[in-house]
């Protein structure tokens, strides 16, 4: 029997919450119903970024920053359920990834950690609806790299029985997924996607996202930095490999931008921007050459400029939206812990070793009671 699911996201761009409610079949077919874009207000967003890295009383601050995303959600909720006529009592369970502020797998004792901020307990107490939360442990516990976790998603969205396809997903950080039609899932972060390009735009111009990648179109690309930026270590490791903005952060830039500090801003920009394309389409190149689609979600599928770069630098692949394939960019991620919920809740298997290392498949998630 068909199920509701409503599946909650804010990613690594830090822009806001999207929210989905999603009816699911017991195979996993799904439909999306309804969207909501919830951008963060201002004081908590500068709490979450400031919480990428490590600053005084973090742990309360990190509590309080959990509370606020956990009512945030539980705004996006309630707005779904009023959108669709439902009552929470319709809901089977709400699939709420939280904030990641640190992504550090494998590393320091052989296991590391992933943090993911979030109040599930709060969630499930504000919407009156069980909330499936903390997706990522569980793999990590397993040997994996906890992330990404949507390439088992792509695959039953946008795979093809007689064709491989790559999706790539463009947030603050991108992923890649290769689905070829009847073997191994791949599936890996390729670096940053858009957080390095928001950051540069809001210093800047004050303005939260390059809209349409404008700015960046108005500049010219500092060949010199952009191979320098191209030197990066995690862009040569092959995978399984997962990353965050504990790598591809305002520091990190800063210590590449050293000898351009007269470039203009607007050429930064169109740098940065062509940094985030052409790691993208080397790793597509790379693992799925054969792919005759690339198929774009996230915020960087609305980025005009970077498809063109991503377009240029793939000149045997059509680039896409996911728009063309029946879900809009902005809800991919959303849908896919709907999904992610809706495996936990009938306790079958969610994760990809082949994507995360890990030593196996295994349920991913900790269910909250309303």
């Amino acid at each position: 029997m068909t199920a509701l699911y409503i599946g909650l996201m804010s990613g690594t761009s830090l822009d806001g919450i999207d929210g989905v409610m999603a009816a699911v079949t017991p195979e996993g077919a799904m439909c999306v119903t309804h969207h909501v874009a919830q951008p963060f207000e201002a004081g908590l967003r500068r709490a979450l970024l400031s919480l990428n890295h490590s600053g005084p009383d973090e742990l309360h601050q990190a509590a309080l920053a959990a509370n606020a995303l956990a009512r945030a959600y539980a705004v996006v909720v309630a707005q779904l359920l009023s959108d669709s006529g439902l009552l929470a009592a319709d809901i089977t369970a709400i699939g709420a990834h939280g904030q990641t502020v640190r992504h550090q797998p494998l590393v320091h004792d052989g296991t590391g950690y992933t943090l993911q901020l979030n109040n599930p307990a709060l969630l499930a107490e504000l919407s009156g609806i069980d909330v499936v939360a903390d997706f990522r442990s569980r793999d990590l516990a397993a040997g994996g790299q906890g992330a990404p976790l949507v390439p088992a998603f792509h695959r039953g969205v946008f795979g093809c029985p007689d064709t491989t396809v790559a999706v790539l997903n463009v947030g603050g950080i991108s992923n890649l997924s290769v689905l070829p039609p009847n073997g191994q899932v791949l599936g890996w972060d390729c670096g940053p996607g858009n957080a390095l390009m928001d950051h540069w735009c809001q210093l800047h111009t004050g303005q939260p996202y390059d809209a349409d990648g404008a700015w960046a179109a108005s500049g010219e690309v500092q060949a010199r930095l952009l191979n320098r930026l191209l030197q990066e270590d995690f862009l040569h490791t092959p995978p399984p490999k997962s990353t965050g903005r504990d790598l591809f952060n305002p520091q990190w830039l800063n210590e590449r931008l050293t000898g351009f500090e007269g470039a203009a801003p607007q050429d930064i920009q169109a740098t940065l921007t062509a940094f985030t394309a052409q790691a993208c389409a080397t790793d597509a190149l790379q693992h799925a050459p054969e792919a005759k689609e690339l198929i774009v979600c996230g915020g960087g599928a609305l980025n005009r400029e970077l498809m063109r770069q991503l377009q240029a630098g793939l000149p045997q692949t059509a680039v896409v939206s996911s728009e063309a394939h029946g879900l809009p960019p902005l809800q991919v991620e959303a849908a896919a812990f709907a999904w992610l919920a809706h495996k936990c809740i009938r306790r079958e298997t969610a994760s990809l070793p082949s994507v995360t290392g890990a030593q196996g498949a295994r349920v991913l998630g900790a269910v909250y009671p309303r």
